[in-house]
């Protein structure tokens, strides 16, 4: 397929991404259009879900709040689609294929690196699009990221279940049936969108994954916490959205002498660190409670940036301050 920069498609109008920005300064957003579409799924990778913001208010319930494994890309995605709310598609590496079987709708898509067509022809990603009846759209992976976003410039007609159309598949709850898409699934899309518009990106720190201490750090010793910061960990094939497991390359909890707590709250970015010195960093879909000792939580900030790092990625985790915390979340929030 020959990548297409200006788009000019039958069927089709693109607004360019990032690597035309001369034509993102052109732009004029597009007028509003009220549509009702219905999307066909004739491929839908693992763990493609119906997420939103997220559900909150029900850890105490044992319901976690679900959401956006990347919420900056998340958000992005709905600027690019002009979506007036409601949930959005999230998938993973492997990607998805849909075709609009009736109707019409605008999308937009952001997170990660992926090869996204419609009708054969590559579009720039992230970007959008006006996707017609008979349009396929198609989405691969590209060269690193583990999640992508698909929104519309209306809303996904599923139910909300306890607020919030986010899936969570460990609860059964929201999205299609509380389970992730599969091929044959149909989705009504409807309303009127914004208007799709360029999103303005601001680039992730590269460098250290920052955290800071957990309530639990004073129960490793002393030398074991310098050696935490620092020391080099990598990303297994162990990964899903309730969690993360790393590989201790420098064995800085081997032998260490860990024992199980009464179970407590946790939160998404918690490091916990098993009974056999195995670390796991806790992600959306987390359990809603944990009986292992939590010697740090990966900032929001970082968060995102950390959802995305595919396995075999090396990690290296550095504290901060809270207050620091605070301004790189500002700093990083679009």
């Amino acid at each position: 397929m020959a990548r297409d920069r200006t788009h000019r498609l039958p069927q089709l109008s693109a607004i360019a991404g990032p690597a035309d920005t001369a034509a993102a300064r052109r732009f004029d957003p597009l007028r509003s259009h009220r549509l009702t579409a219905r999307v066909l799924f004739e491929r839908a990778g693992p763990l493609t879900t119906i997420q939103d913001a997220g559900r909150f208010g029900y850890l105490g319930a044992g319901i976690s709040a679900s959401g956006p494994m990347d919420q900056r890309a998340y958000r992005r995605a709905g600027v690019w689609a002009g979506a007036t709310g409601g949930g959005g598609l999230e998938f993973t590496q492997a990607g998805l294929d849909l075709v609009v079987a009736e109707g019409a709708c605008d999308a937009g898509w952001d997170g990660g690196d992926f090869v996204l067509a419609v009708n054969d022809r590559l579009l720039d990603w992230p970007g959008s699009a006006h996707l017609q009846e008979g349009d396929r759209l198609s989405i691969r992976p590209g060269a690193h990221g583990n999640y992508g976003y698909l929104r519309f410039g209306g809303r996904i007609d599923v139910p909300e279940a306890l607020g919030s159309q986010s899936t969570s598949t460990r609860a059964r709850l929201g999205g299609l049936e509380g389970r992730a898409l599969r091929t044959g699934d149909v989705l009504t899309v409807s309303g009127e969108g914004k208007g799709r518009r360029p999103a303005s990106v601001v680039p992730m720190e590269a460098g250290d994954v920052r955290f800071i201490w957990g309530i639990h750090a004073d129960f490793f010793a002393g030398d074991l916490r310098v050696r935490f910061n620092g020391a080099p960990f990598r990303i297994t094939r162990t990964l899903d959205r309730m969690g993360v497991r790393l590989q201790d390359e420098s064995k800085v909890f081997e032998g260490a002498s860990i024992l199980s707590l009464v179970s407590e709250p946790v939160l998404p970015g918690d490091i916990q660190i098993l009974g056999d010195g195995t670390p796991i960093v806790l992600m959306r879909d987390h359990q809603p409670t944990g009986g292992y000792p939590r010697i740090g939580t990966i900032i929001a900030a970082d968060l995102d940036r950390f959802a995305q790092m595919r396995p075999g990625t090396p990690v290296v985790f550095a504290p901060v301050t809270v207050d620091h915390a605070h301004q790189l979340l500002r700093r990083a929030a679009p």
